[in-house]
This record gives C-alpha cells, structure tokens and sequence, in this order.
C-alpha cells in the first residue's frame, strides 16, 4: 500500500523546489552538503557539464557514481589514469559507447580525483528482458525495497507511456511503449541502489551523474532513493534548457541555453 501511495502522489506531485544558479549551488553543496546529490544533465549539453564539475568539486565527494558506466568499466579508473583524459577514454572504450564527447565529462573526473568510482548501468541484455519479464524478477531480490514490485497505476503507466512516445517524436511501435516504461524504471532501480551502495561502502557525499529524466524527484532516482532509505539526506538537480517555465519535479533546478543539435526527429525520419 505504501508503494501505490506513492504512486498515486506522482499524479499530482506539488512543486518540490526553486530554480538556482550553478553559483547558488556550489555554495549551498558547500555549507550544507547533502549524503547523495543527483545531478542531473542534458547528455550533449556542455555548459551541463560545467555545472557537474563545479558542484563535484563543491561536494567533495567520497564516491561518484555514472550513468554512463557499466561496473567493470568504474573498476578500471584509477587516479592516474583521471590526470589523462585522452588516456581514460580509451580505457573506458568511451568513444564506442555513444555518449557525447568524453572532453565534457572529464573535468567531472578531474573534479574528484580520489573518489571511489562506481558504475551503475546495467547490461543491454539484462535492460531488454524489462521487455518480456516482470520488473521485480529482472531487479532481483531488493525489488520490494525500491517500489518495484508494484506496477505502476493505470493513470501513470498511460502517462509514462505518451511521454515515452512524445520523446521519440511519435515513431514507436504502440506494442513498445510499456517496455520502454519498464526498461526506464528499472534503471533508475539500478542507478538508486548503486548510489545507496556507494553510500554505504564510502560513508558518502556520493554524487550520481544522471540525465535529469532520472533526476527527477517525483518518481525517478531520487523517488526510490528515499522510499529505500527514507532517512538519507539527498538534494535532486535538474538541468534543463530554455525556455523552462513552471514548477520542475525537482529539488532545485538550473536553467541554461540549449546545446547546437540537429533536430533530433530527423533521425526518425531517415530512411
């Protein structure tokens, strides 16, 4: 009962924070820095980055944990290989993983160079049985703790799901869309319990280097965080682009320019 309540919150979440500027945020990580911070980002958006890397270097944190990392990838970091950003691309296989350019994610790196690193992507393979299994099944014997033994209510799944469609420009097969719903909670499962592991091998501050999708405090990162352990001290980041108007679902929030980018429903389009 206590995960629907949850659930049912979302629908009509009430504003959660105030919009910030990146300084106001260094200082507040700065004077009252916070067990987790989520920060999340624009993936291609450089000035996003900036951003991280001042927070990063604010918080001073014992463990990072990214979205963009598989665990053996983390593993091979080592604070050698951070003092040469062309060399720890390479290491990660960076350039084959479809990230943006690695030149916005180092200063990150360089930010926290003793931290432990963590990487809480989890394999294709596993990502796509989201698809044709039950959530809790793929997620494992912690499904419970995160809320994901519970569905989602009908209201919300239908919302998750023309979201969903509206991201990929309206070119997705109907039949798709509650496995690309399931497919997006079971990472932010995954990425909530990296960090919460990171906390507690570390002692924290842990940062968690996300897409602000999965930076939201309604129902995403943050959202299983706390029903996992209500008692953490977490802060939720969402980066956003202009124009951004309204209540945000999140803690606080930053509003920058958007990147240069080709349409990105151009790629819908081709042939």
């Amino acid at each position: 009962m206590k995960t629907l309540a949850l659930c049912l919150a979302v629908l009509a979440a009430p504003a959660l924070g105030a919009e910030i500027s990146a300084a106001d945020l260094t200082a507040r990580l700065t004077a009252d820095p916070p067990a987790i911070a989520v920060l999340g980002e624009v993936h291609d958006n450089p000035i996003h980055h900036e951003n991280q890397a001042a927070a990063v270097a604010a918080l001073k944190p014992r463990a990072l944990v990214f979205e963009m990392l598989e665990p053996g990838q983390a593993a091979r970091i080592t604070p050698g290989l951070i003092a040469d950003p062309a060399k720890l691309a390479e290491v990660l296989g960076w350039e084959a993983s479809g990230w943006p350019d690695f030149a916005m994610y180092a200063p990150i790196f360089a930010a926290a160079p003793e931290a432990r690193y963590y990487g809480a992507a989890l394999p294709r393979a596993e990502v796509r049985r989201a698809f044709k299994e039950p959530l809790a099944q793929v997620f494992g014997p912690e499904a419970a703790r995160y809320g994901l033994d519970q569905p989602y209510p009908g209201p919300l799944e239908k919302q998750l799901e023309a979201e969903t469609q509206a991201d990929h420009c309206g070119a997705l097969p109907e039949d798709i869309l509650p496995g690309m719903v399931a497919a997006q909670r079971l990472r932010d499962g995954a990425f909530a319990r990296t960090t919460l592991q990171a906390l507690a091998e570390t002692g924290g501050p842990v940062a968690l280097i996300t897409g602000s999708g999965h930076a939201r405090a309604d129902r995403a990162v943050p959202a299983l965080i706390r029903q996992a352990d209500p008692g953490v001290k977490l802060l939720a980041l969402g980066q956003l682009e202009a124009p951004a108007e309204g209540d945000q679902p999140f803690d606080l929030w930053i509003v920058t320019p958007a990147a240069e980018r080709e349409d990105p429903c151009l790629a819908f389009r081709k042939p």
